[in-house]
């Protein structure tokens, strides 16, 4: 049995079975593991994803246009911010709603976050309304795409507890 004495400053010497010690807290989670990054990490992932959604909505859709990388940068930090604040207030507005059309309304609230993107951002532009709801649908998809492939994305919100939950079934 190793039994050894550690040496702390103010202390009395206590002798600790080191052997045991790391059996009884093998179960507990590693804090640096669980941690997420800091929010400036988090917030610019953020930023990258939702700048990477929007530009393939714009090389897929012929009706989104971009004028330039800033206005897509900018057009991804609203959209963003619109997802984060104002979206679940108007989930919750709209859940009566949701619930009779069966989550339809939540499509519309998704396409109206397009709506105040493109109407807030000058460089970005989406022509007509089957072109919002075709914009829409592919931020739909490619949210869906990330919410299940690996990647840094998954830092945030039910990403980030789904990765956890597979991480913890695989070990």
């Amino acid at each position: 049995m190793a039994v050894r004495y550690p040496r702390v400053a103010g202390s009395s010497c206590v002798p600790v079975d080191y052997k045991r010690l790391v059996a009884q807290t093998a179960h507990m989670p590693n804090p640096q593991a669980s941690r997420s990054p800091a929010l400036p990490i988090r917030l610019a992932i953020s930023w990258l994803t939702n700048a990477l959604v929007l530009a393939i909505v714009a090389g897929v859709v012929r009706g989104v246009s971009v004028k330039n990388a800033g206005a897509l940068l900018a057009a991804a930090a609203v959209f963003g911010v619109l997802n984060t604040l104002l979206k679940p207030l108007l989930r919750i507005i709209t859940l009566p709603l949701a619930i009779l059309t069966f989550g339809i309304a939540w499509f519309f609230v998704s396409l109206l976050m397009l709506v105040l993107t493109k109407t807030i951002v000058a460089g970005f532009h989406i022509h007509g309304f089957w072109t919002l709801v075709a914009a829409t649908v592919i931020v739909w998809v490619v949210n869906l795409v990330l919410d299940f492939a690996p990647g840094p994305w998954q830092v945030t919100g039910k990403r980030r507890r789904r990765r956890q939950r597979g991480e913890r079934e695989a070990v």
